[in-house]
This record gives structure tokens, C-alpha cells and sequence, in this order.
């Protein structure tokens, strides 16, 4: 009578006219191979030579080991969160493609993966190539609004931009530390105008104590402080002691805007960017490495940030 081995993986019966071995290790060379579908480990294996068997009405293979090739198919659509910004990523999978593949359309961005790809990589994948996609998506794909519900980063902090229903008054801030909101009123239409107006005059405030302190540092004067609304830039200086600034760094912390305005300010000693002009930023800043980091970590952040278009 044949002897015959009876083990059970997963509910599963199998047979073998021998008792079964099963490898410790595999090469390219052995005989051991896993069965088709099936996870290596979880596998049954067989040698050539003598097949194992599914024996009983669970004998299909196919039905007892499906769930373990079974993906999880890939959103139709994904986030990503750049400058600061949810941007919305359509997701194709392609018989033809070979790898992964990030497009922009004029739909709108477009990640592509080639069948049977891992949900996984993709993801990986989509996040390795978030600077390049940052960098070519239209200025007004990142676009921050001055409206309600926009959380704004007052001084740093951010801050939930709340419409308090009030046609007069004027923009407080409030809340709690946990949730701290801008208060903002007007109509509708109104309120970006209105906030944006408030946003400069604090800017404008912080900017010329600033620019005052370090130019006492310095031993020079300046003589205008005024806002703009530069899409590049950060502040410009004329020989003339006019300093010019960009609204947006009221959104930035504090040690941020200080480094701007040393920075302008060391201009009236020198017109460059030589290294005697940062030897003079580091006089009357000596920590202006900080604040230079996180402009350079963060500004397009900043830059998103849009004004109202017109006056209303």
C-alpha cells in the first residue's frame, strides 16, 4: 500500500506519494519551484519529479491562493499636498506602460503606472517627483486665497480665516490658542479685500520697527519703508534709503521677517552680495542663517498666498 503524506495550509488538503522535504534555501540550479499564483513561503512546493497534489473539493489551487495575488486597485484620483496646496492628481493605469510616469496635461496632472503595479511604489514614486511637479504646475494651480475658511499663516501661526457676518468693524484676531482665527468683515465680496488691507498694515508695522532697529545697528537711515506685492521677491533696496517689501512676510514667523529687513538694511552699507555685505547682515543679525533656511525651505509657501485682484 502507498504511503502518502496529508498536511493542510489554509484550509486546504494536499497529498504527496512521499513524504514531503521542503529546501531550506533555493538557487537558480534546484529542482524546487513554487507553484504557479502562489507566494513563495506560503507556496506549496513540489519537485518535478513527484508533483504534490490538492486532493478533495479545495483542490483548486487558483481558488485557495487568489486572495494572496489580489492588489489593491489604484485610486482614480490621488492628493499631493505642494507649496502648501492640495493638488488633485488623476491616476491611469496602462497596459503599454513600462514604469511610472508623471505628466502634466492641460487636464491637469496625470500619474500613470504600468498594469499590476503596486499602489505602493506609485505613491513612493509620486512623492520623489514633488518638486518637479511644484515647479511646472501653473502659478495659479498653487493659488492661495484670502477668503473664509483659508487657514492663514499670521506671523507663523496659522489662523482660520472667519467671516463674522458683520458688514462693519474690523479684522481682530481671536480664538484660542489651539484654534486661533482671524476674524474678518464685510460682505462676500469684500472680505479678501479687507483682509488684505489688514495684512499690510501690520506688515508695514513690524517691517519699519525692524528696518528702524538694525539701521540704529548699522549707523544708516532709512527713509521710506513701503509694501509690494513682487511675485519673486522678497525686498529691494535703492541707494536713495528706500526699502521695499513684500506683503507676504507678515505670513511668515517673526525671525523670518527680522532676517529680511537686516538683510535690506545691510544694503545702505553695501550695494552687493559680496562677502563684506554678509559680514554685515551677520553684525547686526548674527543668527540670519536661520531665517535664510526657512525662506529657502518655505517661500513658495508664501508666494502662493494671493492678493485680491482688483479693488472692490
Amino acid at each position: 500500500m502507498a504511503r502518502t503524506t496529508r498536511i493542510t495550509i489554509i484550509g486546504a488538503t494536499i497529498t504527496a506519494s512521499k513524504p514531503l522535504c521542503f529546501p531550506t534555501s533555493l538557487s537558480s540550479n534546484d529542482n524546487w519551484r513554487p507553484a504557479r499564483g502562489a507566494f513563495f513561503g506560503v507556496a506549496t512546493l513540489f519537485r518535478r519529479a513527484n508533483p504534490v497534489t490538492l486532493a478533495g473539493a479545495d483542490a483548486d489551487p487558483v481558488t485557495m491562493f487568489s486572495f494572496l495575488r489580489q492588489r489593491t486597485p489604484p485610486p482614480r484620483t490621488t492628493q499631493l499636498t505642494l507649496d502648501g496646496v492640495e493638488v488633485s492628481i488623476a491616476v491611469k493605469v496602462s497596459k503599454r506602460a513600462r514604469s511610472f510616469r508623471l505628466s502634466l496635461p492641460a487636464a491637469g496632472p496625470l500619474l500613470t503606472l504600468p498594469e499590476g503595479a503596486r499602489w505602493a511604489d506609485a505613491e513612493a514614486f509620486l512623492y520623489r517627483h514633488r518638486h518637479w511637479l511644484a515647479a511646472r504646475l501653473p502659478r495659479t494651480a498653487l493659488a492661495q486665497r484670502l477668503e473664509a475658511g483659508a487657514r492663514l499663516p499670521l506671523r507663523g501661526v496659522p489662523h482660520l480665516v472667519v467671516a463674522t457676518g458683520a458688514l462693519r468693524g474690523r479684522v481682530e484676531t481671536g480664538g484660542s490658542d489651539a484654534e486661533p482665527v482671524l476674524r474678518v468683515p464685510g460682505d462676500t465680496a469684500h472680505q479678501p479685500r479687507r483682509l488684505y488691507d489688514w495684512l499690510k498694515s501690520e506688515a508695514l508695522a513690524d517691517l519699519t520697527a525692524q528696518s528702524a532697529f538694525h539701521a540704529g545697528r548699522l549707523g544708516v537711515e532709512v527713509k521710506q519703508v513701503r509694501l509690494r506685492s513682487q511675485s519673486s521677491r522678497w525686498g529691494s533696496c535703492s541707494s536713495s534709503g528706500t526699502i521695499n517689501y513684500n506683503w507676504r512676510l507678515i505670513l511668515a514667523p517673526p525671525h523670518v521677517l527680522d532676517y529680511v529687513a537686516a538683510h535690506e538694511v545691510a544694503h545702505l552699507v553695501e550695494m552687493n552680495h559680496s562677502p563684506a555685505f554678509w559680514a554685515t547682515v551677520a553684525r547686526t543679525l548674527p543668527d540670519m542663517d536661520r531665517g535664510r533656511a526657512w525662506l529657502k525651505a518655505h517661500g513658495r509657501e508664501l508666494m502662493a498666498w494671493q492678493a485680491p485682484a482688483t479693488r472692490q
